[in-house]
């Protein structure tokens, strides 16, 4: 007797559900608590149909029996979400340790290795696509010890921000783990060994957290039970205990009511992190309450809504916004994540005793929190229960959130150069909707906040931990990941600094033929840092590159769209290029250098910097 088992194929779409029962001679759909679409089991003729079928897919596994190799299990269609999607891109290094698995990848017709330049970049990488492609994840492979340690900060990074990826390290086989044999790659004392790790992919779609797998060169071709690998990942928001989510909403309840429609909503970075974007929209549109973000909760929903009143950063806020925030009567906080540089320096002013906080795993009505109390499905029950408020809620009257194009002539700077306060405004009116727009730590992000963005727009950038020629790599994983889904144009901005961190992966945004665009602020060094401390010294200065030539020199001769350069040094040229339809159409990668002044910074950064020097205790330091 053999035990039957199942046969999921993944990556499926509606479409897809009905040419497979049509396949199968209008078999019965039958869908399970768990989401699952079934197939009862076809007669073993099908067998044939039902392999040539599962090629389509990105994982698949014909289940038979190992004695008489007859087909033996159900068709289980995992078809949680229409717009799910496994990772289509693989990103990594190969490494001697990896090889094997390589070759599967490579064999794979639904993925595509993209290959690095080195595993700090493919990390980032990972982390972009999996921002850009939300219900996916990363997808990352280096060798061990030298290749998993190069990647560390990338996938730290991820970690930091809550970025579900997923790293697999091949490392030596068991055998030689059990010898500990003194192999290269490692410390040079025989060990190579980590702690079991089977139940690592749990935490995955759950905590949107990356996951490390090592995989021994001995076990790539082991075939081992299906078991495991049949049972879904519990993607599933957390379920609420009835009895305490009624009583959670019945305070809310209470709290909204004695407010009088004086509240508002504050998004933060895991409203997107754990996908609760339609169900924010829905409470945003259906109260009346005025919204606003903290910079991690950018573009969570579209600002251009009426309601939308801009960005929250505590005590660097532009004035109107404190005032709204601060002096709201209930402040319901959804998906908080309370670090440095996105409250001001924890200058936010929003006592508990006015706030309820919204949580993926607990919910905090004031002082009081309620584990286990999910967001996911709080958030519509809120909804019909708030929307009884919103007839006083929308006579409160919110600022529109603008960006004014100043006058040239007003500049403090002049009428000609090109600077921080006429900038992004400009850079605003390029925009357009679906665009991925990513932002360097430092100037470009702090410009970019104050910058409303277009309908389905996307906002990249590493505001906590903020690793410096982040975004390079992450423009390659985010414009992959806009490709696959039909996005606008992956649009970068970021610092001469920082792009000579990591500037190698534009030749692998070239070798795929990807078309972004590269806004390169060319501020001779490192300005954030100038405000931090040392304006004046060397330490901070780069090397100044030429710019305009890098492309040619790293462009594959298989290149299909030759790629563009540009330098501009005055508003007026800088204005007529992104008025050029064949620029903004942007077919072919394009770098623009925007040659700016040394010391100048958006006027949020010069803030939080300062704030930043009175932590750091830099004054005193200026003064020994």
């Amino acid at each position: 007797m053999f035990q039957t088992q199942r046969l999921i194929l993944r990556g499926l779409r509606k479409a897809d559900l009905d040419d497979m029962t049509e396949n199968y001679n209008d078999y019965e759909v039958q869908k399970t608590a768990s989401s699952r679409y079934v197939v009862p089991r076809p007669d073993e003729t099908q067998k044939a149909n039902i392999e040539e079928w599962a090629k389509k897919c990105t994982l698949f596994a014909v289940a038979e029996d190992k004695e008489t190799g007859k087909y033996v299990g159900d068709v289980c269609l995992w078809i949680d979400n229409p717009k799910d999607q496994d990772a289509e891109d693989v990103f990594g290094v190969p490494g001697d340790f990896n090889l094997a698995f390589l070759d599967l990848v490579e064999d794979n017709p639904k993925l595509t290795w993209v290959g690095n330049c080195n595993e700090l970049n493919a990390a980032y990488a990972a982390d972009g696509y999996a921002r850009v492609n939300e219900h996916s994840v990363g997808a990352l492979i280096t060798t061990f010890g030298v290749g998993e340690l190069s990647a560390i900060n990338g996938v730290a990074g991820s970690f930091s921000e809550r970025v579900p990826i997923v790293h697999i390290v091949g490392v030596p086989s068991t055998t030689q783990q059990k010898n500990k044999a003194m192999l290269h790659h490692t410390l040079g004392d025989g060990s190579s060994s980590a702690p079991p790790q089977s139940n690592q992919l749990l935490i995955l779609p759950s905590q949107a957290r990356p996951v490390y797998i090592m995989l021994p060169t001995d076990l790539v071709f082991e075939k081992v039970p299906r078991k495991r690998l049949l049972t879904p990942l519990p993607t599933a928001a957390l379920v609420n205990d009835k009895e305490v989510e009624n009583y959670v909403l019945d305070e809310i309840t209470k709290l909204a009511e004695l407010a009088d429609g004086n509240a508002i909503i504050l998004i933060d970075a895991c409203a997107i992190r754990h996908h609760v974007r339609d169900e924010v929209w829905e409470f945003v549109q259906r109260t009346g309450y005025p919204v606003y973000s903290a910079p991690m909760g950018k573009a969570a929903v579209w600002e251009g809504y009426e309601r939308y009143g801009g960005i929250y950063v505590g005590s660097i806020s532009h004035p109107e916004i404190k005032e709204q925030v601060e002096s709201a009567t209930l402040i319901i906080y959804i998906g908080a994540l309370q670090s440095d540089f996105n409250t001001g320096n924890f200058t936010y002013r929003i006592p508990k005793n006015r706030t309820v906080e919204l949580h993926s795993d607990h919910t905090r009505v004031r002082h009081a929190v309620y584990p286990d109390i999910g967001m996911k499905h709080l958030l519509p029950l809120l909804t019909a229960r708030l929307k009884q408020f919103s007839s006083t809620a929308l006579a409160i009257p919110v600022p529109k959130f603008t960006a004014p194009l100043p006058d040239p002539s007003q500049d403090p700077l002049g009428p000609s150069i090109i600077s921080h306060q006429w900038l992004w405004p400009r850079v605003g009116q390029f925009f357009r909707e679906k665009d991925v727009i990513v932002s360097e730590t430092g100037t470009s992000t702090f410009g970019v906040l104050d910058v409303p963005l277009p309908k389905g727009a996307s906002f990249v950038s590493q505001i906590l931990w903020g690793s410096i020629g982040y975004t390079v790599g992450s423009t390659l994983g985010a414009s992959l990941a806009a490709r696959e889904l039909q996005l606008g144009r992956t649009i970068l901005f970021v610092g001469d600094g920082s792009l000579q961190l990591t500037v190698q992966e534009l030749s692998t945004m070239m070798r795929h033929d990807l078309s972004p665009i590269i806004f390169v602020l060319n501020n001779s060094g490192y300005t954030i840092e100038r405000y931090l401390h040392g304006k004046e010294r060397h330490y901070n200065d780069i090397v100044n590159w030429k710019w305009t030539k890098l492309l040619d020199v790293m462009a594959p001769e298989s290149i299909k769209v030759k790629p563009r350069s540009y330098t501009m040094k005055t508003k007026d040229e800088f204005s007529k290029l992104l008025d050029d339809p064949s620029f903004a159409k942007a077919e072919g990668i394009q770098l623009v250098e925007i040659m700016m002044e040394r010391l100048d910074a958006p006027q949020a950064l010069q803030r939080q910097a300062e704030l930043s020097g009175q932590t750091n205790h830099y004054a005193e330091i200026e003064h020994v």
